[in-house]
């Protein structure tokens, strides 16, 4: 069995391929300083939830923006004889088309992989994660680049941290835009805010692919993925065609598949 990791600022999370799908998808909080046994230890009992493990997992494939867990993962897959794939610009197979490829995080290369595989071409990527990025790939299945954002909870944190009376809130949707208390206020900023910011940027990125293919903005394809993509306010994001809170795991099979010649991934979880 394969086991697909996504190492990101705020999650590691991990998914279990078997014969082109993916059979589940695990979720933990990132500790950058973890050492290579206590990932190992974090991975297994991630496994163990559906009763799997390490010893059963023949192939690893990563997308790491921590290079300290990457060297973390490498251990891992060398002293277990397991072998690693782990995503670059230089692994991926696709043409990357910007000033400096190495620069790009690999998540983000991953996802506009699963993108065009997946959905079609030309298509943008909207990733709700620690920082929100638009991921863009030209007719062609080229990543072309993108925009990247504060994150919506990273916002969140900011305000709290750095004001004496703004408190730390539930994310969900107000009622109404306009709030009638501190907290009410702040969730009208975050949740309306970030659902405009998504959507501008989103009419933007698909406008200018589309004046570059000659199509319409709507033969854009548009992918909302991320930690934060399947709750109930990320639905208000216009233009939005799909969301694949997996579509990173299935990046990575995917990777894996063209890579090495394996069974291509399919779209269902489980």
């Amino acid at each position: 069995m394969l086991l697909a990791v996504d190492i990101g600022n705020t999650n590691v999370t991990t998914g279990l391929v078997q014969g082109g799908t993916l059979l589940a998808a695990r979720r933990a909080a990132t500790q950058p300083l973890a050492t290579a046994d206590e990932l190992e230890l974090l991975l297994d009992g991630l496994l163990r939830l559906d009763a799997s493990n390490l010893g059963e997992i023949t192939a690893l494939s990563c997308a790491s923006v921590v290079p300290d867990l990457t060297a973390g993962i490498e251990a891992i897959a060398g002293r277990r004889g397991v072998p690693l794939l782990v995503a670059s610009a230089g692994t991926v197979p696709l043409p990357v088309r910007v000033e400096r490829p190495a620069e790009v995080g690999a998540d983000r290369l991953v996802n506009a992989l699963a993108a065009a595989r997946l959905y079609g071409t030309p298509a943008v990527v909207v990733d709700f994660g620690t920082a929100t990025t638009f991921d863009c790939v030209a007719s062609d299945g080229a990543y072309i680049g993108g925009a990247i954002a504060p994150g919506l909870e990273l916002g969140l944190e900011a305000l709290a941290a750095h004001t004496a009376k703004l408190p730390r809130i539930e994310l969900r949707s107000p009622d109404r835009a306009i709030g009638r208390d501190t907290v009410t206020a702040m969730q009208s900023g975050t949740i309306f805010g970030y659902q405009a910011l998504a959507s501008g940027l989103l009419a933007r990125t698909r406008q200018e692919l589309a004046d570059s293919a000659g199509i319409e903005p709507s033969a854009v394809h548009a992918i909302l993925t991320g930690g934060l993509s399947a709750a109930p306010w990320a639905r208000g994001v216009d233009g939005v065609d799909a969301i694949d809170p997996e579509l990173t795991l299935r990046g990575l099979a995917i990777f894996h598949a063209e890579v090495t010649g394996g069974e291509p991934i399919g779209m269902g979880l489980g």
